[in-house]
């Protein structure tokens, strides 16, 4: 199992969700975050200027079946990709084990339901 942190643009958001959904991943969380990039140029927007230093981005978080995880890989590149400094960054991150709480199922079970897999 491996868990993927995906940091992108906010407005890439709902083109990521729809790519993920095609993809078969129906589950995953999403954060609001804020981090701090290479770019340290203020923007002037109708006189006033803002300090862009610190960039507001979402992450999104899923953990997959060792299987699904270059399908995932490449709906996230696919969807959130603009060419332009600043897209983002993905992290795939060793997962030991899962354990589902109503069940007590552990390992790659916990990760789905086995009656949609027939």
């Amino acid at each position: 199992m491996k868990k993927i942190e995906a940091i992108i643009r906010k407005t890439k958001f709902d083109d990521v969700k729809d790519a993920l959904l095609e993809a078969d991943i129906e589950w995953f969380s999403y954060y609001d975050v804020r981090g701090i990039g290479k770019s340290r140029q203020g923007r002037i927007y109708r006189g006033v200027s803002y300090d862009t230093s610190s960039i507001e981005r979402i992450l999104v978080s899923i953990v997959v079946r060792d299987k699904n995880v270059e399908k995932t890989i490449k709906a996230i590149l696919k969807s959130s990709q603009t060419g332009e400094i600043g897209d983002g960054r993905i992290f795939v991150i060793p997962v030991e084990d899962s354990v589902r709480i109503r069940t007590g199922e552990r390992g790659d079970i916990a990760l789905y339901n086995a009656e949609q897999e027939k």
